[in-house]
């Protein structure tokens, strides 16, 4: 029995070991070995001896990942599966079985399995496959309860920005047209596509993930379409790719301006065609796949630059949704701060956590060029340092002390270094609410050109009112 479970039973809080990580075998003593191997990776495996048992730790609690054996009574790996996708979108589960098969495999990754591995099973490579599943699912799994500051489709922010966002997922999630998400690293977009998903009849079909640009170019041909056996060296046995793989449901295109040229074609093809051909093999297969692609870099000029093909552009693009950074929406910081402050400590095992509102104004003052990711990161690593319960200014990392602006103009001194202020706290944080909005206010004016008008829609601001706040921080155009 592993430790979590062994404390939990005692009614005991569990020792923080790390992500918890529900381990589902009928055998005890496999259990007991996967627990072993877990923990020696800082993390905190708690038992289940079936399906059944598992769904229901899984409705008390928030785990990282699941790594369950195939073969089972009452419920078995297969139907866990099924049932986890439906109740708990995004969370990672890793098959584990005696009983392997090409046939069993493919089920298993179109029911949304993260990976399937056999026994007897290699221990350095489970370890590897459930620290990527954790890492995965650290990002993409959340409660299923709704938590503060969450909006609508399991996203955090209200902004302008935002709820135009939305109002795109939902007009068009039902229809199977191309989607291409557009947004700096860090903004969200395979929530995006995840949401789509989602709304659309194509909900409960798997949904495959591709990462353009972590496939080496000589592969790239072989993890979208398959291959036959003896196709090329190591092709020992056959293998569908991802569109085999989404087939009924949607396969997301992340960075897809990696996309290797020698393959963009058989891409366009397989869009326009709905039929692929695994490398080695003429046969075709039909496939019913909708395609939702996604990239942090320009498109158009790519294609000018002979870097990505045109047609395909045209074929991606039909309705593209632009995910804001979050400089662009200040006025959602506050909630994503909560909502990752609660996150953290209750990935931690500690009791709820609070943020200081100093710490708040100096954060709504930071850039984050890694955008939403970065602010995630930055509260965890600040919740695992932190000795007292409540985060603030003195909790920040010192890369991140040197950014807050006082005026725009550049670095301001180290924050625990700045004299007191003779106001109080409730002045220091005006103080630097009015930065934010002052830096946010230039960088839209910078943006449109000092087009007024177009800068108060970015704002959500009214022309009279951005014209109001301009006259009260000084700003006008240099030579005006």
């Amino acid at each position: 029995m592993s430790r979590a479970l062994e404390a939990a039973e005692r009614g005991q809080r569990p020792e923080p070991l790390g992500e918890r990580i529900l381990v589902v075998d009928d055998e005890p003593n496999v259990r007991s070995v996967l627990c072993a191997l877990l923990e020696r990776d800082g993390l905190a495996p708690i038992e289940a001896e079936d399906g059944s048992q598992a769904l229901d730790r899984l409705r008390t609690a928030p785990f990282a990942a699941v790594l369950t054996d195939l073969r089972m009574p009452v419920l078995d790996g297969l139907g866990l599966l099924s049932k986890a996708g439906e109740e708990f979108p995004g969370l990672p589960v890793v098959l584990l079985t005696a009983h392997g098969s090409l046939e069993t495999a493919v089920q298993a990754l179109r029911l949304g399995a993260f990976d399937f591995l056999t026994k007897p099973f290699d221990r350095d490579e489970v370890r590897a496959v459930v620290r990527k599943a954790v890492a995965t699912g650290c990002h993409a799994f959340r409660d299923a309860r709704p938590a503060p500051g969450e909006g609508r489709f399991r996203m955090v922010g209200s902004s302008r920005g935002m709820q135009e966002v939305y109002r795109l997922i939902e007009r068009v999630a039902e229809h199977d047209t191309g989607v291409l998400i557009l947004g700096e690293s860090g903004t969200g977009k395979e929530l995006v596509a995840r949401a789509i998903h989602d709304q659309s009849p194509r909900q409960g079909k798997p949904f495959i993930k591709v990462n353009c640009a972590a496939i080496p170019p000589t592969l790239a041909e072989s993890e979208l379409f398959g291959h036959e056996k003896g196709a090329f060296s190591g092709a020992v046995v056959s293998r569908p790719g991802r569109f085999e793989l989404a087939d009924g449901g949607t396969l997301f295109l992340d960075e897809i301006g990696e996309m290797p040229l020698e393959v963009q074609p058989k891409l366009l093809r397989a869009l326009q065609d709905g039929e692929v051909e695994r490398v080695g093999s003429t046969a075709p297969r039909r496939v019913d796949v909708r395609i939702v692609a996604a990239t942090n870099v320009d498109l158009s000029r790519a294609v000018a630059e002979k870097r990505f093909r045109e047609d395909l552009f045209f074929r991606l693009n039909v309705v593209p949704i632009r995910l804001p950074p979050l400089r662009e929406r200040p006025e959602d910081l506050p909630r994503l701060v909560e909502r990752f402050v609660l996150d953290a400590k209750r990935k931690l095992g500690r009791p709820e956590g609070r943020i200081s509102p100093a710490l708040l104004a100096a954060l709504s003052a930071c850039p984050f060029p890694g955008n939403v990711r970065e602010l995630e990161n930055l509260i965890e690593r600040m919740a695992i340092l932190a000795e007292k319960p409540e985060l603030d200014v003195g909790d920040l990392p010192p890369e991140y002390r040197g950014q807050v602006r006082a005026d725009g103009a550049g670095p301001a001194a180290p924050l625990e270094a700045a004299p007191p202020d003779p106001g109080g706290l409730k002045a220091e944080v005006r103080a630097a609410v009015q930065s934010v909005e002052r830096n946010a206010i230039l960088r839209a004016l910078d943006a449109t050109g000092w087009n007024v008008t177009r800068s108060a829609e970015v704002l959500g601001l009214s022309r009279k009112g951005l014209q109001l706040k301009m006259r009260e921080y000084g700003l006008r155009r240099r030579g005006e």
